[in-house]
């Protein structure tokens, strides 16, 4: 698995250009599912669905012309078995993975099944916020939101061995500062980098890859 980790979809050329690299074809040939369960514990979580699945938010993702996308619903999976939708994401060549609440998409990856066969799918992951942060070993309790049945606190997949600040210094988002963010680092006591809107990270074989066309600090 390849990954791309955003803070806000596919923002920029440079961002776009390597999402075409790590699929090894035009996206216009490339097949894509799409994942919104996060969205559903946020405020407005329908809507917020709604307008990813339909390329009416600021953050392109499901908009940029791919061959086909489908709708990989988390919180449906457990209910129709891996015989059925494992199959689904073997065929694709993306999963597009939208924004939210990290420590609930997170619990949905697990119940699901999914997270457990990430690792080992030949597919490029293309995280959106949330989306992202969910990669990490932990988001920190800046990012805490909805509380997970099971005390795992503000720990996620682990699948990189960094964390993730999105939207670094957002004018929607107030206390998206840097100033915040280095707080933020501080906590966590490990590696971890702040991404703002036209920043990605790459990772392909454990190699990590800053693609930004605006402002990002590493904290090590």
């Amino acid at each position: 698995m390849k990954l791309l980790l955003t803070s806000a979809g596919i923002k920029n050329e440079s961002i776009r250009e390597a999402l075409i690299e790590m699929l090894g074809k035009p996206i216009a040939e490339s097949d894509a599912l799409c994942i919104s369960t996060s969205s559903y514990a946020n405020p407005g979580g329908p809507q917020r669905a709604f307008e990813f699945y339909n390329g009416q938010g600021e953050t392109p993702m499901v908009e940029l012309g791919w061959k086909s996308v489908g709708v990989l619903e988390l919180t449906a999976l457990p209910s129709v078995g891996e015989d059925i939708w494992l199959p689904w994401l073997e065929a694709a060549d993306v999963l597009l993975v939208n924004g939210g609440d990290p420590l609930y998409l997170n619990y949905w990856m697990k119940q699901s099944g999914l997270a457990r066969h990430l690792p080992s799918l030949d597919i490029v992951y293309v995280g959106l916020s949330a989306g992202s942060m969910v990669m990490t070993p932990r988001i920190g309790e800046f990012f805490v939101g909805w509380t997970p049945p099971e005390d795992t606190a503000d720990k996620t997949l682990g699948l990189v061995d960094f964390s993730i600040f999105p939207h670094l210094e957002h004018e929607m988002l107030p206390h998206n500062t840097l100033a915040n963010a280095e707080k933020w680092a501080a906590d966590l006591a490990a590696e971890a980098y702040a991404i703002d809107d036209e920043t990605a990270i790459q990772v392909i074989d454990g190699e990590v890859r800053v693609v930004s066309e605006g402002e990002w600090k590493h904290f090590s």
